[in-house]
């Protein structure tokens, strides 16, 4: 989906949504984002660089980590293996076994499952390597595609308290969502995508008091 006319802010330390239908472009700004999509027009700053242009491996450097629609791990590897996957740019070692052991702290039983191979994981075991590597490459902005996909309601109220506690440790999030009921529950900032155009964004308690969210997310 082409996305036109869209300005984003995500203010370092913060939690911002961008919420919408299923092919309104939200993932578009993402793959955008970490080099993975190029731009026609308009431009991509990041802490006072402008990043449009380059490579995703220069853009993962200067601190922005995607967790990716579908999780796309690694079946046939460890998770442990999965995990250290994500600090492949890192050459800081002893720092790196201590990301590990924050994402462990974050998600224990991914610690149980170390050794077992991605692909035989639950659902939400697979969502939570997911994130984990992502968070491996130490990032200052991580950025979350719809990672309520495919989780039972009690996984995705559970994957609103990991996001919080993310933000709490520091990590400032941008997250893609289908699920407003999630993108709401995190986030102070929102925005709402249709058909690759923004037509509403501000604070999340104007978002919800808006009648185009009310009508298109919220039974209203």
């Amino acid at each position: 989906m082409a996305i036109q006319d869209i300005s984003l802010n995500v203010a370092e330390g913060s939690v911002v949504s961008i919420i919408g239908a299923n092919g309104a472009g939200k993932s578009t700004i993402l793959r955008a984002l970490s080099g993975l999509v190029p731009l026609s027009s308009g431009e991509i700053w990041f802490k006072g660089d402008r990043i449009d242009g380059k490579t995703t491996t220069e853009i993962v450097r200067m601190g922005i980590s995607l967790v990716p629609e579908g999780r796309q791990l690694f079946p046939y590897l460890s998770a442990l293996n999965n995990l250290r996957l994500g600090a492949i740019l890192r050459r800081d070692a002893g720092e790196v076994e201590g990301s590990l052991e924050e994402v462990y702290k974050l998600f224990p039983r991914l610690r149980e499952r170390q050794r077992q191979k991605a692909g035989t994981l639950s659902g939400g075991e697979q969502q939570m390597l997911a994130i984990g590597r992502g968070l491996m490459a130490r990032p200052k902005l991580l950025c979350m595609d719809e990672p309520s996909w495919g989780l039972a309601p009690v996984l995705v109220e559970q994957m609103g308290e990991v996001i919080s506690d993310i933000h709490k440790r520091g990590t400032s999030v941008l997250l893609v969502e289908q699920n407003v009921h999630l993108a709401f529950g995190v986030a102070s900032l929102g925005y709402a995508l249709q058909l690759g155009r923004l037509v509403l964004e501000g604070d999340i308690e104007k978002m919800k008091s808006s009648d185009i969210v009310k009508r298109a997310y919220l039974g209203g």
